[in-house]
């Protein structure tokens, strides 16, 4: 849970933590996540500050509670997940992007070339890291 912004109250610091690791697939739906208490205890933070953040995402249908079992990831969770992120993405960083795309007038074929050129690249340092591992 560490890459999420500090001025984040920390119920909502827990519950986007989850959802991190629900996207990188250290947490797959149907699985058993870890207790409220271990949390707890591991980040030395009141239990029901867990609470608040697990009741968050059974809120928003990302974990569902067993009664006495305790909670798991919700089947579709990745997907509803994902889409979230993306409405996100692009209100965050496409729309104000393609502000300054205008005001520096770059054409929508200069913006397609850039961003290629970027993926490419991106692509072959993941290449690259890839054969030295």
């Amino acid at each position: 849970m560490n890459n999420i912004t500090d001025n984040l109250p920390i119920f909502v610091r827990i519950a986007e933590g989850i959802k991190d690791y629900i996207l990188s697939g250290e947490l797959k739906e149907g699985e058993q996540i870890t207790s409220t208490t271990r949390i707890a205890n591991d980040y030395n933070i009141n239990i029901a500050t867990v609470n608040k953040g697990f009741n968050l995402l059974v809120d928003e249908g990302i974990l569902y509670k067993k009664r006495g079992i305790g909670m798991f990831v919700t089947e579709g969770a990745v997907d509803r997940l994902i889409k979230e992120r993306r409405d996100v993405y692009k209100e965050k960083y496409i729309i104000g992007a393609l502000e300054e795309a205008k005001r520096l007038r770059y054409s929508l074929e200069d913006l397609e070339a850039m961003v290629r050129e970027v993926f490419e690249q991106e692509q072959i340092t993941d290449i690259k890291k890839e054969s030295t591992d």
